[in-house]
């Protein structure tokens, strides 16, 4: 299992989704070797339950848009 912290980069509003800069969650993966698995599938549970919101839905699932911090 892998422990990650997910920061947002940027302020952006897309598609009635507003995201702020710094916005910040723990995601644990199951898996060993990256956060990408699934198609950011952690990442975006992580985020809805957390702030309610779809990073999918703004188009932010990407790295240009998220800073990926491994701790574990």
């Amino acid at each position: 299992m892998s422990l990650y912290i997910v920061k947002t980069k940027y302020r952006k509003c897309c598609n009635g989704v507003n995201i702020e800069a710094g916005m910040e969650v723990q995601v644990v993966t199951p898996l060993n070797n990256t956060i990408q698995v699934n198609n950011w599938q952690y990442v975006e549970d992580a985020f809805m339950r957390v702030f309610g919101i779809s990073l999918r839905k703004a188009n932010c699932l990407n790295l240009s848009n998220l800073e990926v911090t491994k701790l574990k």
